[in-house]
């Protein structure tokens, strides 16, 4: 997850400033702002998205992210990857760090947006900031070299952009290719991946609505990238399984 500093000076304590894709607005207490296809932040005109997504409002001396929405979710996280939020349609939840970061998919394209709140009850990491919030905090997940290089696969477009905005998760095929696997191989490991992440409670890759193949494969990065699970350091590892599954070298690698 790449991270962009707040320009100018820091917001008022009734403050939050968003940011996305180079474009910045200031909110007051006062006002309401709405996130989607329409509203004060217009993301784009994707037939996936809502009209009306997000809301974000100030009450009871917090900043909240409300979710409008009837089918799509959107995760909350701070962008140390120590907490995560998970919004589904109809939930709030409050804005308690000082950086934060707003993702969620509308069929294959991710989008990121950023929050800096001048009144930030928590610093990342605070042990009380899960039993107060509804934050959960994010544990160790290990994986296997082939699991973090699928992963790696998928969101690498994601890691390779700088700052907010939007990027499109490529298909399983596109991604297999990049690794130089066979799809078969590629969706049985995909499978494998999302059982695991399933067992531990993240939501969203599971169900069976139309649709899931995609779905799944953008949550899957979502939260991944989030979590930093995976990060653009580790993207070499993408080019030294393609040369290996080339043949170019033979003494080693990921597998």
């Amino acid at each position: 997850m790449s991270r962009v500093e707040l320009r100018g000076e820091a917001p008022a304590a009734d403050e939050l400033r968003v940011e996305f894709a180079g474009e910045w607005y200031s909110l007051h207490p006062d006002q309401v702002f709405v996130i989607g296809r329409e509203g004060d932040l217009r993301i784009d005109d994707n037939p996936y998205l809502h009209r009306s997504f997000l809301r974000l409002q100030h009450a009871s001396g917090l900043w909240w992210l409300i979710n409008d929405g009837s089918r799509l979710a959107a995760t909350l996280s701070d962008v140390d990857g120590r907490a995560q939020s998970w919004l589904a349609p109809g939930a709030h939840v409050p804005v308690v760090f000082g950086h934060m970061c707003l993702t969620f998919a509308a069929g294959s394209t991710t989008y990121e947006v950023y929050l800096f709140s001048g009144a930030a009850p928590f610093l990342p990491g605070s042990e009380s900031a899960t039993p107060n919030t509804g934050e959960s905090t994010i544990g160790a997940v290990p994986l296997t070299p082939s699991q973090k290089l699928l992963i790696l696969a998928l969101a690498e477009t994601r890691l390779r952009r700088i700052g907010s905005g939007a990027v499109e998760v490529p298909s399983s095929g596109a991604a297999a290719a990049r690794l130089g696997w066979g799809l078969t191989r590629f969706t049985r490991k995909l499978d494998n991946v999302c059982d695991k992440f399933d067992r531990i409670g993240v939501e969203g890759l599971r169900g069976g609505a139309d649709g899931y193949a995609i779905n799944r494969r953008v949550r899957l990065v979502e939260y991944a990238v989030t979590s930093l699970l995976v990060t653009a350091a580790d993207l070499p590892l993408l080019d030294l399984e393609a040369a290996v599954n080339r043949g170019a070298i033979s003494d080693g690698g990921p597998t």
